[in-house]
């Protein structure tokens, strides 16, 4: 199967076991694949550079904190995960806490992990839809996340989500914390959003 790189994403419906979506994104490496919990499949292009550079300013810092608490693992926009809704997704940045990551087989650590981060760091791209990603977001939520952060820099704001309560807008934020989920890790937002 031979697919072109699409400029935006591309959905498609394919009935694929878990073995056969894990080796049809083995395959096409360029691309990036999602699978919803209805089993539709969503190609993606590479991220534009201004996205990347953003999107890995996330990650060092959360990495960073993470090498110096050893609370965790800290996991990229090219890592998957299996929900227990089914769906495959890959957040832009992720953290799962040591002792979930530890009760992993090395096997399934291989894979799309079967597990729903504890952390789930969204940034919008100009690109991105908006409701598409709030509804992405509450998805995590309701799979077992304990906290998501939604940067969208078209607007300058952080949407906050958290099991059980309202969605917090946070307008223009500098920096943003969770001290209950990531103790003493604050992610400053100077070159994320703005």
């Amino acid at each position: 199967m031979t697919f072109a790189t699409p400029e935006a994403s591309i959905k498609l419906t394919l009935a694929l076991t878990d073995d056969q979506f894990f080796q049809l994104c083995q395959d096409n490496r360029d691309l990036q694949f999602e699978r919803t919990a209805l089993g539709e499949i969503i190609i993606m292009p590479p991220t534009g550079s201004e996205s990347g550079r953003r999107n890995s300013e996330i990650t060092i810092q959360l990495g960073v904190w993470n090498k110096q608490t050893g609370l965790g693992e800290v996991f990229d926009s090219s890592s998957g995960f299996h929900l227990p809704n089914g769906a495959d997704y890959a957040p832009d940045t992720a953290w799962v806490s040591r002792e979930r990551w530890d009760a992993l087989t090395p096997e399934q650590r291989e894979r799309f992990a079967p597990i729903c981060p504890d952390v789930v760091i969204e940034l919008r791209s100009r690109t991105d839809s908006l409701p598409k990603l709030q509804a992405k977001m509450r998805e995590y939520i309701e799979n077992g996340a304990k906290l998501g952060w939604l940067l969208d820099r078209q607007n300058q704001c952080v949407e906050v989500y958290r099991p059980g309560k309202a969605t917090e807008l946070l307008q223009a934020p500098r920096t943003i914390a969770a001290d209950d989920i990531l103790p003493g890790f604050t992610l400053d937002l100077q070159k994320i959003l703005y």
